[in-house]
């Protein structure tokens, strides 16, 4: 794993669409949906969580946002409160088909904008140090390499 922090926030440009902040109940279907999907693909060792809970809870307290192109959800990035001055955002899941347009990115800036805009002093989020995608895209916002991390589990 590869823990990234915040520098300064670039937007990305061209990305059709818009953010919006999941509210509604059927928000709620899509992101635990969306946190099953992702838990599948990039954390599938993982302890599997009642993803339904984990989506009221996080949206109820506004820690989740969603792109939105052409009335169609395409991206999700959720955030932390901060705690001593630092948010970290994630996951962030864009489904496979609708990957290589900039949602990802674009959604991601806007959870750290959010973030910011709560009171965090650092942003930092976690990405698969072997995914070139995932880090390209997070220093293309503005997000600098800050310390390499390994995971392990003992049974």
């Amino acid at each position: 794993m590869r823990m990234y922090r915040l520098g300064e926030l670039a937007w990305p440009q061209s990305v059709a669409g818009e953010a919006v902040a999941a509210v509604t109940p059927g928000d709620i279907e899509l992101v635990a949906g969306w946190l099953a999907a992702f838990h599948e693909e990039a954390q599938p060792y993982a302890p599997v969580l009642e993803w339904r809970v984990v989506a009221e809870r996080r949206v109820g307290a506004g820690q989740i946002h969603l792109w939105r192109d052409e009335d169609v959800f395409v991206s999700l990035a959720a955030l932390s409160a901060p705690a001593a001055g630092v948010a970290r955002v994630g996951p962030v899941y864009t489904p496979p088909a609708y990957r290589r347009r900039g949602y990802g990115a674009a959604v991601t800036a806007k959870a750290t904008a959010v973030a910011l805009s709560a009171g965090a002093e650092r942003v930092v989020l976690y990405t698969d140090s072997a995914n070139p995608t995932s880090n390209s895209i997070y220093q293309s916002i503005g997000y600098m390499p800050d310390h390499d991390a390994e995971e392990r589990a003992f049974s």
